[in-house]
């Protein structure tokens, strides 16, 4: 990493409103108006609380929907594989069209399909309208996660610990209060299973508000510099690295697929590891609630670490020996334990905000930290798809937890390796030889 680079990630935080957010490394900067600084911090958490809701609402009514639209097991088991599918197909042309729109505008336009997705699909009378409308929310998500670091690298270029830490923080409460509160709402609001996942379009609906005038005053200063560079403005000159090139990009990419399959096992068969030890049924379901939880407070405390560091390595480590203290824990005493290995596994699954930070650490520019967030994510979510099926079929075919548990145990060896890997203090352009 550069010595300005290094220099500018160590400079003291400034609070949200002492500084106004500015574009990093723009060929003339525009005045930026007085109020886009507490806008864009309220519209980064507002998307991020709305980047899981349309998943855990649906996975906490999923019977109910079901049999409410009549779905087959094969459809049923597609609409569960749908969402790394789209983060992995529709993330991957975010680069595209940040260049041609602008990034705060294609988060606008995310937030608007999430928010469409979840009021179109309770309205659904069959499998495969609910199905179009889940993939449009979806592809809103799959746009937002790629984005939200570049927005974050753009505006807050001497805050990207901080403000990474923030908007992970609001992505793991809005996954949490969308798995703890669906069932309880639903009840409250008359039972219905429609009614259960439309009322999480409310909160899409407002996320959508502060990104309108956000992407507007984006759009202007997007005009402005092209004027004063010469260029077009919805063709911008500098498309970023080739991140194919970079070992670093790979690591990071690598190792984004093997947190995010460690989450997804996590989230999919953590309960039923309980109840199988003789925990009850809705024991395991707050021992999972616990391990989504620590990644609220954790989310804020490691990205704001990580940005203050030079190399990211350490805390790769240190999470993959909680990870491996829990599967541990759950191979020798799953239930005695049960709390103790529940903490410990949600400390290990806190590498998505580090990820996150290094993806904003590992690169000089915009035009190269969308290039990577991209890459990087679609690429980490195709590698996650197989994990939980693989974790099923193993404990299906040997009827017991011991075989997939050091299985999971396993791929936290190379998970920590590539974290060491990606954690180094370098930069995707210094790899791909651009160095100016």
């Amino acid at each position: 990493m550069p010595d300005d680079e290094i220099q500018t990630l160590n400079r003291p935080k400034a609070a949200p409103h002492q500084a106004l957010p500015r574009p990093a490394a723009t060929p003339a900067a525009a005045p930026q108006p007085q109020w886009l600084g507490p806008v864009l911090i309220v519209g980064i958490v507002l998307a991020a609380l709305n980047l899981r809701p349309a998943i855990t609402s649906l996975g906490a009514l999923f019977e109910e929907t079901r049999t409410g639209l009549g779905m087959s097991g094969t459809v049923a088991g597609l609409i569960t594989s749908v969402p790394a599918l789209c983060f992995a197909a529709v993330g991957v042309t975010a680069p595209r069209l940040s260049r041609r729109f602008g990034p705060a505008a294609v988060v606008c336009a995310g937030m608007a399909a999430i928010a469409a997705g979840l009021l179109i699909r309770p309205f659904a009378s069959s499998a495969a309208g609910f199905l179009a409308a889940s993939a449009l929310s979806l592809a809103g998500i799959a746009l937002t996660n790629v984005l939200l670091p570049v927005i974050v690298k753009r505006w807050f270029p001497d805050r990207v610990g901080t403000m990474t830490g923030l908007y992970s923080m609001a992505l793991a409460a809005g996954t949490s209060l969308a798995a703890a509160a669906t069932v309880p709402l639903t009840s409250a609001l008359g039972g219905s299973w429609r009614t259960g996942l439309l009322v999480w379009a409310v909160l899409a609906l407002a996320a959508v508000l502060p990104w309108l005038p956000i992407a507007t005053a984006a759009r202007r200063t997007r005009a402005a510099e092209a004027a004063a560079a010469g260029t077009a403005a919805g063709a911008p000159a500098d498309t970023g690295p080739r991140v194919v090139r970079s070992r670093t990009a790979w690591a990071l990419a690598c190792y984004f697929g093997l947190q995010a399959t460690g989450a997804y096992v996590t989230m999919g068969w953590l309960p039923q590891i309980f109840r199988d030890a003789g925990v009850s049924a809705a024991t395991a379901g707050v021992l999972l609630a616990v391990t989504m939880v620590m990644g609220v407070p954790l989310a804020f405390v490691i990205p704001r670490l990580a940005g203050r560091m030079r190399n990211q390595g350490p805390i790769a480590v240190t999470l993959g020996l909680f990870g491996l203290a829990g599967y541990l824990g759950l191979y020798l005493a799953p239930a005695a334990g049960a709390w103790a290995w529940a903490l410990l596994l949600g400390i290990s699954n806190c590498a998505f905000p580090l990820v996150i930070t290094m993806i904003g650490l590992r690169a000089r520019s915009s035009a190269g930290v969308v290039r990577l967030s991209a890459f990087a994510q679609s690429t980490g979510y195709l590698i996650s798809i197989p994990g939980p099926l693989l974790i099923g079929a193993l404990y299906q075919h040997s009827g017991g937890w011991d075989l997939p548990l050091a299985l999971m145990a396993g791929l936290l060896v190379p998970q920590v390796a590539l974290g060491v890997l990606a954690g180094r203090d370098r930069t995707i352009e210094d790899e791909c030889g651009m160095r100016n």
